[in-house]
Parts: C-alpha cells; structure tokens; sequence
C-alpha cells in the first residue's frame, strides 16, 4: 500500500508545491490577477494533503533525519518561524483592520446621519441650498435645512442610509461638475 501511496503522494506533494510556490510569490509582489488567491489557498490544502501522504510512505526514511543535526535545526527552525507568525504581538491581522474600518464607517455614518443638513454641507464643502436641492430631484422633500438626516428619512418614509447616500452620491457628482467651493 505504501508504494501505491508513494506513486500519487509525491506528484501531489510537488505539483501543488508548484501551484502554491508560484501563486504565492505573485501574491508577495501584489499581482492577484484573476483568481490567484484562491487558488493559492485551495492548493495548500492539496500540497499539505500530498506532504502528509509523502510523510507517510516514507516515514522509515523520515525518521531517520531526526538523527541527523541539519535535519534537526531545519525542522526545528521551521516549526519555530511558524509558531511565531501566528502570535498576535507581531501586528494587526487583516480581519481586525477590516473590522476596524468597518467599525470607523459605521461610527462616521452614525454620526452624519444624526447631524444636520448644514452640517453635512460643511463637511460636503458645499451649500445646504445644494442639498436640498439634489435631494430633491431624488425625489427626497426637505422641509428644513436643520433638519437631521434621521429626521428627513423618517419624513419621507425612507431608511436613513439611503437618504445619506443620496446626499454623499450628490455631493460627489456635484463636487467633480462644480469643483471645490472653497
């Protein structure tokens, strides 16, 4: 049976090496064309699966190298790089700043939709007048430029984020037709 694993086991082990080793240096120089990543990650499930099965029927062969000091301090070094990176002390994972720009958004549309229509148009570096206006021809009624974006949702049976992003989509619009009013 070790023969017939070995016949499969060691192809696997060294086309998805190939697969990974190539995917993962495109992925290092930030060229992720096409469907790099994930097939960078579904290869290493298949290079691990073929490193495994190698192990396996070579395991006599295996055992042996733990007699040997190369062998040791290359494994060893190994198993030491990887427990290393995945201790949080080294930085932020990618999740937590994702999560953390999420959190950021959130907080920033929390507090525009509780903040005035003049208010907006400060930030939007543009005129209140202007905002009514494009909310308007959204099909949005303003009754009163100090109105909160919650308040003008609610008068119109609208969600608040669609009222904001018809008022940040109309300040982009009109800040690239317009330029900046300052």
């Amino acid at each position: 049976m070790a023969q017939t694993i070995k016949s499969w086991a060691t192809p696997l082990a060294v086309g998805a090496f190939i697969i990974s080793g190539v995917t993962g240096l495109l992925i290092f120089f930030d060229l992720e064309l096409g469907i790099i990543e994930p097939v960078h990650k579904w290869a290493s499930w298949l290079f691990v699966t073929g490193v495994m099965l190698h192990l396996v029927s070579n395991w006599k062969q295996f055992i042996g190298y733990f007699s040997k000091k190369p062998a040791i301090g290359i494994i060893g070094a190994a198993l030491i790089v990887t427990a290393t990176s995945v201790l949080p002390i080294f930085g932020e994972k990618e999740e937590e700043k994702k999560e953390g720009r999420e959190k950021s958004g959130k907080i920033a549309s929390q507090l525009l939709e509780s903040s005035s229509l003049e208010t907006i148009a400060l930030v939007a570096k543009t005129t209140p007048k202007r905002l009514v206006e494009q909310l308007g021809k959204s099909g949005i009624i303003v009754k009163n430029q100090s109105l909160t974006i919650q308040q003008i949702a609610l008068s119109n049976g609208k969600n608040e984020n669609a009222v904001l992003e018809a008022v940040l989509a109309q300040t982009k619009d009109s800040e690239t037709k317009d330029g900046d009013i300052d």
